[in-house]
């Protein structure tokens, strides 16, 4: 807690000190507030002096009003403080999450973050509000009223040397017991919003497979995980109040009892034992808030330390201080290649296998790459090691002949442009989405790009056109129409490298078809216009998609199993001739039926070998 006071609170200092100052003048005159009452009933109602008793009821009311309006200043710099500090805090935690790398998000989770940056951030301002109100009020508040009580009577003030020591006791034994619960509930908040999440995006998948009830049940589990810890820690706080206003009450009947003694026997007026009553009342009182106050605090330290935690998290990947990396000129691209892998690997944290293992090739400008392999093969971890997005444990990567640890990462993320496996649209319009990697694109120029993108057509059919609207996720879209308008987005802003992750999986042959070839004439376009041609990493599952690719690389277990052209490897590479087999079936039916997709019917194990000038003529 101190440490984020110390990062975020220089800007409120002012506040910090207006706001305890002012509350300390309203806790003044709550101390003064039992004298006046003593002598109001000792000049006044003693005396039976009407006179008196106003004259000191004015004094109590302009002494309220004062407190009252030093009160509100408080109140407002509170405010100031802890809304202001809210704010900072959760927008340097966006804006520090944004700067993490895929493993350190991997490592915290996306519902750990979400809750630290809206739960946790919520009892930090709590704690920061109540701190500007009530941390100089109520400790004050009670040590001055134990100070006051004794400079009247030194015999009650034994009564106060008992009740606080016991109050006390009772307030270490239930927070001792408290305070490792409070750090659990925040784990099992984490745990809720999980399921939450998963439950949530996932709604259509869990209907199709009917697992509502199942569903029900985790989230029900985890909620009464979270609400039998919580009601353990009610339990053992509800203790809190009874006992200390127990220890409270009968502190003030041995008050009444003693200073009644003492009255008869003249050592003590009835308005001192009133005001030793009153005093004795504030100061318990205060007691129990101050107890109320480090509930309060130990949360807010609990949802501090794991603020702190993500904000002193230091991203895997940075670019420094690099300097912008010259792009190779037109007139001089063969020497360079696009992209060059040496013995490349990675693994998902120490000591984890390797999910890529010593990649090594190398991709001339304007060529094709296709990536294929069995699921979990490493394709989609591979081509995140091109735009920096995982850094590779051993080996090197480079694009445009310099390795990418050498890029400014705003650089090399505009040079590469990637279109994810799951197609992501945010809320907003159509343009607004399409913008992404260049604000200042005109209207032809991400028309340009819906037609490479095979999107522009259902596109013009809206009425808004570009502007028309896009609902959280692109739910108003089909898969097909979500991942060409990524792959538009990608395109805007005339990108170098483009990779896409197994982005036309949602397509229809022709449509990917005829996708893979404007994005081919695109390259040669742009190699005749003087410019870059453009080079393309292809991810699929589909051999129709790779095959015309200048190089394919098949991977196997995150290894390469195969480096070649589809005829080539078609020759070696067991592997690939095997998938070549496994999908050439499939085609030959879906040719025959016309758009309709059968299921796919298994080859015999004894089928004769497919040649490959067949294979290539039928599009596997």
């Amino acid at each position: 807690m101190i440490e984020l006071l110390r990062r975020f609170g220089g800007k409120f200092r002012r506040y910090m000190v207006i706001g305890p100052a002012c509350k300390l003048i309203e806790v003044i005159f709550d101390l003064l507030t039992p004298l006046v009452i003593a002598q109001m009933i000792d000049k006044g109602i003693g005396s039976h002096d009407v006179n008196a008793v106003i004259h000191y009821g004015m004094v109590l009311g302009a002494m309220a009003v004062i407190g009252i309006s030093f009160t509100l200043v408080c109140q407002k710099m509170a405010a100031l403080t802890s809304q202001g500090m809210g704010t900072d805090i959760r927008g340097a935690l966006y804006q520090h999450i944004n700067k993490l790398s895929y493993a350190e998000l991997d490592r915290f989770g996306t519902p750990s973050l979400i809750t630290r940056i809206t739960n946790d951030v919520n009892q930090v301002q709590l704690a920061v509000a109540l701190g500007v109100r009530m941390l100089i009020r109520w400790p004050f508040l009670a040590v001055g009223s134990m100070v006051a009580a004794l400079a009247i009577d030194l015999k009650l003030g034994v009564i106060f040397l008992i009740c606080t020591p016991a109050i006390g006791l009772v307030f270490w034994f239930v927070m001792a017991r408290c305070i490792p619960y409070y750090r659990q509930l925040q784990a099992k908040l984490d745990r809720i919003a999980l399921i939450c999440r998963e439950g949530l995006s996932g709604a259509r998948v869990v209907r199709a497979f009917v697992r509502e009830d199942h569903e029900r049940e985790r989230f029900a589990q985890a909620a009464d995980d979270q609400a039998n810890t919580a009601i353990v820690v009610g339990k053992l706080s509800s203790i809190l109040n009874p006992v200390t206003f127990l220890v409270m009450n009968l502190g003030v009947c041995a008050i009444l009892w003693v200073g009644g003694i003492q009255v008869n026997a003249g050592e003590l007026t009835q308005g001192q034992v009133m005001a030793f009553v009153n005093y004795m009342t504030q100061t318990l009182t205060s007691i129990v808030y101050v107890a109320n106050l480090v509930v309060v605090f130990t949360k807010a330290s609990a949802s501090a330390s794991r603020i702190n935690e993500v904000l002193n998290c230091e991203p895997s990947i940075t670019d420094g201080d690099n300097q912008p990396v010259a792009l190779p000129k037109p007139g001089n691209v063969a020497p360079v290649p696009a992209l060059s892998l040496s013995h490349a690997s990675f693994s998902f944290g120490a000591g984890a296998a390797n999910a890529i293992n010593g990649v090594t090739l190398e991709l001339p400008l304007g060529k094709t790459l296709g990536i294929i392999g069995g699921t979990g093969s490493g394709k989609s971890t591979l081509v995140s090691l091109i735009p920096r997005l995982y850094d590779a444990g051993t080996g090197s990567v480079s694009v445009m002949g310099a390795d990418v640890r050498a890029w400014p990462l705003d650089q090399l993320r505009h040079v590469v442009a990637t279109v994810p496996q799951r197609a992501s649209l945010v809320s907003g319009t159509i343009r607004s989405n399409l913008t992404w990697r260049d604000e200042a694109a005109t209207d032809d120029e991400l028309w340009a790009a819906l037609d490479m993108a095979q999107a522009s057509e259902f596109v013009r059919n809206k009425p808004q056109g570009l502007d028309a609207p896009v609902e959280a996720g692109g739910k108003n879209f089909s898969g097909g129409q979500r991942q060409r308008l990524t792959i538009a987005r990608a395109l805007v802003g005339s990108p170098q490298i483009l990779i896409m992750d197994d982005s036309a999986s949602a397509l229809d042959f022709k449509t990917d078809t005829a996708l893979r070839h404007a994005i081919r004439e695109r390259s040669v376009r742009g190699a005749a216009e003087g410019g870059l041609p453009l080079t393309t990493v292809i991810v699929s599952q589909r051999v129709s998609t790779v095959h015309d690719a200048d190089m394919i690389c098949v991977l196997d277990h995150g290894s390469v199993a195969g480096l070649g052209t589809h005829d080539e490897l078609y020759a070696s590479c067991q592997l690939y001739r095997e998938i070549c087999q496994s999908q050439l079936r499939r085609e030959e039916l879906e040719g025959q039926q016309g758009s309709t997709t059968p299921t796919p019917t298994p080859r015999p194990a004894s089928a004769p070998t497919v040649p490959a000038s067949v294979c290539a003529k039928e599009g596997c």
